[in-house]
């Protein structure tokens, strides 16, 4: 009796267990990736023209944010140094240094700080680590303004060697903060203040803020709590989460 099913058909299942497996891979190395952080780029962090050390500057220094980002409380973005910002320092300090080999050439200068004839200047061309994307609107000055610290997008900042992406900022990100003001929201002399620390703050202002039940022995995460209600409920803060908030 002749064959009913041609022979190629022997190996059929195996032909669809090994299509089924790749598409489930891929399925899988979709999913880690895309539904990540990775995406995200957390933890991207970039060679820059000059090696510039945020732990340094700011931790060691003691140099407020907005020296070098001067518009961040004023503008939607947070605008970069220029190099004249960088020349006002380093003309007193290290300005000697093979790193700071870009700076003087924005600046048209030689090794030696005199003025190069005719050298045409090019800006620092910085390498930007956090970028919010075009479909997205995102207002610096509109957080910061209302006790928004760098701390709660960047990350410890003031710790950084080499400054990277700390969070998500992703939509999820966002929308945690805007449903929730109450656990980044800190008075507004100490948004600049990396450092900060809302349980030392309470226990010297906790009577002029009027705060009748304080404790001393409140942890850090509870002192966040009492103080961000007690700001939001001061300035009446009450942010949308509606799509329209940031997709205009």
């Amino acid at each position: 009796m002749a064959n009913i099913f041609p022979r190629w058909t022997n190996i059929l299942p195996l032909k669809i267990a090994i299509c089924l497996g790749s598409m489930a891979l891929c399925v899988v190395a979709g999913f880690s990736y895309y539904g990540t952080p990775k995406t995200q780029r957390v933890g991207y962090m970039p060679d820059q023209p000059i090696p510039y050390d945020h732990e340094l500057h700011v931790k060691e220094l003691g140099l407020d944010c907005r020296y070098c980002h001067s518009f961040v409380d004023q503008s939607g973005h947070a605008n970069i140094p220029s190099a004249n910002t960088c020349w006002n320092c380093h003309q007193h300090v290290a300005k000697g240094s093979e790193k700071l080999a870009p700076l003087r050439a924005a600046l048209g200068l030689d090794k030696d700080h005199a003025p190069i004839e005719g050298a045409k200047r090019t800006p620092i061309q910085w390498v930007r680590v956090h970028k919010t994307p075009d479909y997205a609107f995102f207002d610096h000055s509109a957080h910061v303004n209302r006790g928004v610290s760098c701390v709660s997008c960047h990350g410890q900042v003031n710790e950084m060697p080499v400054v990277y992406h700390a969070e998500s900022l992703s939509m999820e990100f966002c929308l945690d903060c805007h449903r929730a003001p109450e656990k980044h929201l800190r008075p507004l002399e100490e948004v600049y203040n990396l450092e900060y620390n809302p349980k030392e703050y309470l226990a010297q202002h906790h009577a002029a803020l009027g705060v009748e039940d304080y404790d001393s022995n409140w942890s850090e995460k509870k002192a966040q709590l009492e103080l961000g209600h007690l700001l939001k409920e001061k300035w009446s803060v009450t942010p949308r989460t509606s799509c329209a908030t940031c997709h205009h």
